[in-house]
């Protein structure tokens, strides 16, 4: 989610600037882990979800992919997902929830609908 401010140059110029942002909230319930995915998974944010996903994910079998809250997907978000599912289908499995129209025609789009396991609600 873009956290923007809006600034006055020296030139009595405005512009606003703007930070990046997701949010990932975890939730381990046994050996199923769930994670909420909110704002951009882009090519800045996504090394930040691969970082907490290679560190969650031992002893693991069900992980649940929330994306109720997530606006854009980019390549780099979806090669994030790719490696997971392959890590995912030697030790369980994923699942993506909640995925809205916009991400939905991404993952059309790439063939990803057909790699993942996706219910939406």
């Amino acid at each position: 989610m873009p956290l923007c401010k809006d600034f006055k140059g020296a030139h009595s110029d405005s512009y606003t600037e703007c930070e990046v942002r997701m949010d990932i909230v975890k939730q381990r319930d046994g050996d199923v882990l769930t994670v909420k995915v909110a704002g951009r998974l882009d090519t800045t944010t996504a090394p930040e979800l691969e970082t907490e996903l290679a560190g969650s994910l031992d002893d693991v079998t069900g992980l649940v992919l929330d994306f109720k809250n997530l606006d854009y997907l980019s390549s780099a978000g979806l090669r994030v997902l790719l490696a997971t599912q392959k890590q995912m289908n030697r030790q369980g499995s994923m699942t993506v929830k909640h995925v809205n129209d916009v991400i939905m025609d991404v993952f059309d789009i790439t063939g990803f609908s057909s790699i993942l396991t996706i219910e939406n609600e």
